[in-house]
């Protein structure tokens, strides 16, 4: 058999990868992209946002996630709850409904989609007869009403989706008892708003979009009432009792009806513009709730005076006196109130106010004193400030987590305590097997801290480094200062705020030492930063230092930014991560690489001049190193100048590709135009060709020009304890790897512990390596005499790993963007080396060392590469064999941002940017998998609900036998009776064994 084997196949190799490796998408952490709609269950305290591409997503207690998507992709429009069921039906833009439900399955509920369906009218009727406006569920869990442009409300029964049309309320009919001159007036033209009475499920209130209101009776098939209003509607809303209603309207005010139980004509109570007299934006929406002292909640969206304020985004809060409008950075898409559902209840005592932005989700606690919002333990929002960097950081030592969260409950104090108020179905996913941090660097400089453990990406510290730099904004502003009599009564809510003062502020590189406690964070002008932690609030000044990456050199002179001011003299600094250090690079382009080694007290640090070594704790510049090529004109001319550099690289393009032509037409040998000159030229296009085709990772790897723009770009740095100059003698080392496939490596001289403050550490170039293709380096790793990476800094001294092995030979691992390459140290000579195809154009984009565990057995785990392309293909070859064991397909390669945000994790997990606000997080080891697993079980329905839908389900059977018509009632209750026999597990189980016993 082993003859038929393919060529490196071992089946116990094969068993042992399949318990290693395994690709899944787990979850979404953010917020989602561009929502369109808010759907709210009190029945099972769950939360439904749509999107505009499709997507449907649930949310309850922390941990309690479901995600649905539409097969259209297209936008949701509505989302509306069945009352006291676990269903939800969706309106997407193209009139199409769909049912959704969370049933269990394995243990864990799941969200499905069961039925769709579009409103179809008559043949020849225009779009607008069935194009929906307005959504009821009613409380029968029968039917749902469907409001049209038309005017026309249509029935359909659930869960089937088929049309009642003997029940259809047309505007017609509607129309009938209205005054003739108000009819003349205005039409009743689109439904705008449906309502059903709270205490009578026999009558719902019609809103159309004139003006008219209309109270309908549907045990009688007519209307009782009719409301005459004179502007145009834009909702309603039922108060508790049922005795009156509010409607909101398009000239920013709003009216309280009365309902009698007689014929008299309602009139008006009272008509409002809370923001008039001049004209104001239009109210969308409204809500009218009731409290013990009397004094009722009013809040609405919108209202604002157009002139002055027709800009904002706003809800306001009105109570007796207190009155507040709160100013939203972002449109609001929808908003809704929790408030007591009992029905025993007799007042609505809303406790908490949930908004839906354009890019974020605001909760206000309506039971604290001043309005608070509520810290939210999920849906982040993670581009608040443009996401510019990540680093993620593995099993976070417990006294350091506390130190971070202590940090972060300073900056809270001003949210609410008040528990989390969507707190819908039970989350239960194991918890966490370690504390995970993922740190996100930001456009307006600062870092954000969030608990990366499990389902919910929950920030814990926010860190700002503007305080050490001089901008045009004061950091002691707050945006919420309002004066007393200030009006309309505007407070900023919410964290998003897109706009950076100085885009120098960016953060482009992180790195955190979880054993010290050290944080170096650079920038987009060239800062570095280097940090400790402190537990109270400080003051004191930061040490500047410049590195001067240029050296002097003539002829070199920097057309980009200049570097941020600092400030003189003390800063004040709140308890965190405290700056005590800054180095500037000169000339202040974007730092490209940074490594920290706090056991050393070393950072090394590079940009596309050169790199540089700052001893921190020395506060000392130990050495710098210019990396630029004689002809890299580009790198000098910075992220902010580019319409030049634009301009030089398509012509070093065009000059490049004449090149090539005329060297090719002189390799194949000068003379004539003759026609076997061609033939044979085709002949060895097509030669090449097949031979290209066959063997297509053997192919040779072109050659790049050291004239290529950017060859000096230091794209890593990495610090080893190795054998560089003799196998004899181990030393720390710093290693940096160029955009043009050079290698530097430095021996360093670092002074023992007790005279560490009074020597220098000294620094010596060892080598210099220039691979072959001269392809970017990405990744420098060096291998133990075991064939094991070495251990982090700390690592072994906190008995967390290995000591690594000194007694046997070191191996020197180089990725570049097109091969892997091992060298012996310390010769330095070629041992081993993997070729990515180029057949599609393969490149490596991100590369780190991961752990993978066996989910069979504790007792084995190894460390693999994991590598990203830019075909978004994530490939795992193992160490120290460099052996290719799985290939997945995981983000589209035209995602060119969601490549250059992904981040791996040390235990095979990953991130990255599918949008501006949210990261997809995948696995590709079978042991570390973080997914929701929650259950939503369906409360007990009070009795009060059942009553509630009796007496509807009873009006309904007694109005088919008043017409007469048993036989359709029979056939009815027939039909109920099938689709919940068919809905019965244990049912469906015997149908299916009697159909196989007879087959």
């Amino acid at each position: 058999m082993r003859r038929f084997l393919r060529p490196g196949h071992d089946p116990v190799r094969e068993r042992l990868k399949r318990d290693l490796f395994q690709f899944n998408k787990t979850v979404e952490h953010g917020f989602p992209h561009q929502p369109s709609a808010l759907g709210y269950s009190p029945f099972l305290r769950l939360m439904a946002i749509g999107t505009r591409s499709g997507a449907i997503k649930l949310y309850g207690a922390p941990g309690v996630e479901f995600m649905g998507l539409h097969e259209e992709n297209n936008t949701v429009m509505q989302i509306h709850f069945i009352p006291d069921q676990c269903q939800l039906v969706t309106l997407l833009d193209d009139n199409s409904l769909h049912l959704w439900s969370l049933k269990q399955h394995s243990g864990a509920s799941e969200l499905r989609e069961e039925h769709r369906f579009t409103l179809k009218g008559p043949p020849g009727s225009p779009p607008s007869a069935t194009q929906i406006t307005a959504v009821l569920p009613h409380s029968s869990r029968e039917v749902l009403y469907l409001g049209t442009e038309s005017g026309n409300i249509f029935v359909v029964e659930l869960p089937s989706f088929r049309v009642l049309e003997d029940r259809t309320i047309s505007s017609d009919a509607v129309l009938q008892r209205v005054p003739e001159d108000y009819c003349n007036r205005r039409s009743c033209e689109l439904v705008e708003a449906l309502r059903e009475h709270p205490k009578n499920p026999d009558q719902i209130l019609i809103g159309y979009s004139r003006g008219l209101i209309v109270l309908w009776d549907l045990q009688n098939n007519k209307a009782t009432h009719h409301f005459l209003g004179s502007q145009q509607l834009e909702n309603l809303y039922w108060q508790r009792d049922g005795s009156k209603f509010v409607s909101c309207h398009y000239d920013g005010s709003y009216t309280q009806w009365p309902v009698f139980s007689d014929n008299r004509q309602p009139e008006p109570l009272e008509n409002l513009v809370p923001y008039g007299p001049f004209p104001c934006k239009a109210i969308s929406k409204i809500y009218w709730q009731t409290t013990k002292n009397g004094l009722p909640y009013i809040i609405f969206q919108g209202g604002m005076p157009r002139a002055s304020y027709g800009d904002r985004h706003s809800i306001s809060v009105v109570h007796g006196s207190q009155q507040t409008a709160f100013d939203f950075t972002s449109r609001v898409i929808d908003f809704f109130i929790i408030f007591s559902t009992e029905p025993t209840a007799e007042f609505d005592d809303p406790s908490a106010m949930v908004v839906l932005a354009e890019e974020e989700l605001v909760v206000i606690d309506l039971k604290s004193a001043g309005w608070p919002a509520v810290h939210p333990p999920y849906l982040a929002s993670l581009h608040c400030s443009a996401i510019t960097c990540s680093h993620h950081v593995s099993n976070i030592p417990l006294k350091l987590w506390e130190r971070i969260i202590s940090a972060g409950s300073k900056q809270n104090v001003h949210y609410s305590n008040m528990p989390w108020p969507i707190d819908g179905g039970t989350n239960i996913a194991p918890d966490p097997p370690q504390r995970d941090l993922l740190l996100t660097g930001h456009e307006d400089g600062t870092v954000r801290f969030w608990d990366a453990s499990g389902v919910c990406l929950h920030l814990l510290y926010k860190l700002s480094t503007v305080r050490v730099f001089l901008t045009d904004a004061d950091p002691n502003d707050n945006m919420n200062t309002m004066g007393e009599d200030e009006w309309p009564p505007l407070r900023k809510v919410g964290t998003f705020d897109p706009y950076s003062d100085d885009p120098r502020l960016g953060i482009q590189k992180i790195y955190l030492c979880k054993y010290s406690g050290y944080l170096a964070v650079a920038g987009t002008a060239g800062q570095v930063l280097v940090m400790e932690l402190n537990d109270e609030d400080a003051e004191h000044v930061v040490d500047h230092a410049e590195a001067d990456l240029l050296q002097d050199q003539e002829g070199y002179r920097w057309k980009g930014h200049e570097k941020l001011k600092t400030r003189d003299g003390p800063v004040q600094f709140e308890a965190g991560f405290q700056p005590f250090v800054l180095v500037q690079c000169q000339p202040p382009a974007v730092v490209t690489s940074l490594a920290l080694h706090s056991e050393w007290k070393l950072v090394a640090f590079g940009t596309s001049h050169g790199f540089g070594l700052f001893d921190h704790q020395q506060k000392r510049l130990v050495f710098v190193k210019c990396t630029l090529h004689p002809s890299d004109q580009l790198a000098l001319e910075g992220p902010l100048s580019r319409v030049k550099s634009l301009k030089k690289s398509l012509r070093q393009s065009f000059r490049r590709i004449r090149r090539s032509r005329v060297s090719s037409r002189k390799r194949r040998g000068g003379g004539g135009n003759t026609s076997e000159v061609q033939e044979a030229n085709a002949k060895f296009d097509q030669d090449t060709l097949q031979e290209m085709e066959l063997a297509p990772v053997q192919r040779k790897i072109e050659a790049r020009s050291a004239e290529d723009s950017f060859t000096g770009f230091v794209r890593t740095l990495y610090f080893a304890d190795t054998f560089l100059r003799d196998s004899s003698r181990h030393c720390p080392s710093l290693w940096a790897g160029t955009n043009g496939g050079t290698v530097y490596a430095f021996c360093l001289r670092v002074p023992p512990a007790e005279r560490r403050m009074d020597e220098p550490v000294r620094a010596e170039q060892a080598k210099e390596i220039q691979l072959m293709h001269r392809a970017p380096v990405v990744g420098i790793l060096v291998l133990d005499g075991r064939g094991t990476p070495l251990p982090e800094p700390l690592e072994v001294a906190h008995d967390l790993s290995k000591s690594p092995d000194m007694q046997g030979s070191h191996q020197l691992l180089v990725v570049s963007e097109e091969q892997f390459k091992v060298f012996t140290l310390p010769k330095v000579s070629s041992k081993l080396k993997l070729k990515l195809t180029a057949l599609e154009g393969c490149r490596v984009r991100k590369v780190t060392v991961a752990n993978f565990g066996s989910c069979k057995t504790d007792d084995y785990s190894e460390n693999d590469l994991a590598v990203l392309t830019n075909l978004g293909d994530i490939q795992i070859i193992s160490l120290p064999f460099l052996k290719l064991q799985i290939r997945y397909p995981c983000i589209r390669k035209e995602d060119v941002s969601g490549i250059a945000s992904c981040v791996f994790t040390k235990y095979g997990q990953g991130f990255y940017l599918i949008s501006p606000s949210e990261f997809e997080r995948f696995s590709l080891s079978t042991k570390w998998l973080v997914e929701p697993r929650c259950v939503v079980d369906v409360p007990e329905v009070s009795s009060n609900n059942h009553m509630h839908n009796k007496s509807g389900m009873e009006n309904a059977a007694r109005k088919s036998r008043s017409s007469g018509d048993y036989g359709e009632d029979e056939r009815k209750s027939g039909r109920l009776m099938e689709h919940a026999l068919l809905n019965d597990e244990k049912v469906l189980k015997e149908i299916q064994s009697t159909l196989e016993g007879g087959r």
